[in-house]
């Protein structure tokens, strides 16, 4: 008897570090230090030298069971960026730039090419983001977890001057709210995505008019908008943000409040902005209250922030110009802390 027999493989352990170096090759900063493969991951924190007062910033996520479609779809070199996504965007969202990333993979048994082909798409969002991927785990599970299956999560390091922090703490009554559109689900919500469309093969491979001719499993695939770029092109505008909020699970009715002081309100209109497709598709064949949807899915608005009603055309045109959509989708107003949503 062996480790082999016993069902963890430790060659294709080895085969899948070298088959993934080049995609972790290209995510490097001059910050790091070494090479992958070494104990721990390295970063030369130097820089916070030159900064007042220094804030580490951190998030870790998941994709959830998105997973479970890629499996059925046989794809997996885009579900590492959802999982980068879930994390940077939270420290984006507090004022943060990314510095570095490390992933997690569980599995059933490890095919090499598959996990390389998984961090393929880890390192992807980790280059969009601008954060090394300074290391991570490949982790078997024979008897947890079926041969064919994963799970993927991960965790980011990000830097901020305390001063540049978004806390809410200056949101105003007056303020515009200006919602940076989502690519459509992102990586939240998927139990009840599944629940409502059939997981088989044959369905998530047939093309849909109301998709626009997409297949259904392709648009359920699409990655999360990583959103770094967008809000540091707001801040080198000359825009302050007074509040940002990640539109994950709990939509609009859970997160928006988390931005808010609890002097002030945020009022959306739902009619401002455009819902990609898949969600008219997902509640008319899911029979789900249109409430429910704002309480589940981000519905075209990956990112809301608040700024003063004199910064919102500049910020929109610096959003746009970093190559994301934007609209003017409400206001702030002097009432107990919360949000309604208008048509």
């Amino acid at each position: 008897m062996d480790y082999k027999n016993s069902g963890v493989d430790i060659e294709a352990g080895y085969k899948s570090v070298e088959l993934m170096k080049q995609y972790v090759a290209r995510t490097m900063r001059p910050e790091v230090l070494g090479g992958l493969g070494g104990f721990a991951g390295a970063f030369d924190l130097s820089r916070i030298k030159t900064m007042d007062e220094p804030i580490l910033l951190s998030g870790t996520d998941g994709c959830g069971t998105k997973v479970k479609i890629a499996f059925i779809m046989d794809k997996h070199d885009t579900i590492g960026i959802d999982c980068v996504a879930m994390c940077v965007n939270d420290i984006a969202c507090s004022g943060g730039e990314p510095l570095f990333f490390l992933d997690y993979i569980a599995c059933g048994k490890n095919y090499p090419e598959k996990t390389a082909t998984i961090v393929s798409g880890v390192a992807r969002g980790c280059e969009m983001a601008g954060a090394a991927l300074v290391g991570g785990e490949t982790a078997e599970h024979p008897g947890l977890m079926q041969e064919d299956e994963y799970d993927l999560a991960g965790f980011a390091v990000g830097l901020v001057d305390k001063k540049d922090m978004i806390t809410g703490q200056d949101i105003k009554p007056g303020d515009v709210l200006i919602g940076i559109a989502s690519s459509g689900i992102h990586s939240n919500g998927y139990s009840l995505v599944r629940k409502v469309f059939s997981m088989k093969e044959s369905v998530l491979n047939t093309e849909y008019e109301c998709l626009g001719g997409a297949k259904l499993g392709d648009v359920l695939l699409t990655p999360t908008v990583i959103y770094v770029k967008a809000l540091k092109a707001v801040k080198e505008a000359g825009v302050k943000i007074n509040g940002c909020s990640h539109i994950t699970g709990g939509g609009f009715y859970e997160n928006i409040p988390r931005m808010l002081n609890p002097d002030v309100h945020a009022v959306v209109n739902v009619n401002s902005f455009e819902k990609p497709a898949i969600f008219d598709m997902l509640q008319k064949d899911g029979d789900i209250a249109e409430e429910m949807m704002f309480n589940t899915y981000n519905m075209g608005l990956g990112m809301i922030i608040a700024v003063d009603k004199s910064d919102a055309d500049k910020c929109i045109s610096a959003i746009e110009n970093a190559g994301e959509k934007a609209y003017v989708v409400g206001e702030i107003i002097q009432k107990e802390k919360g949000v309604t949503l208008v048509k």
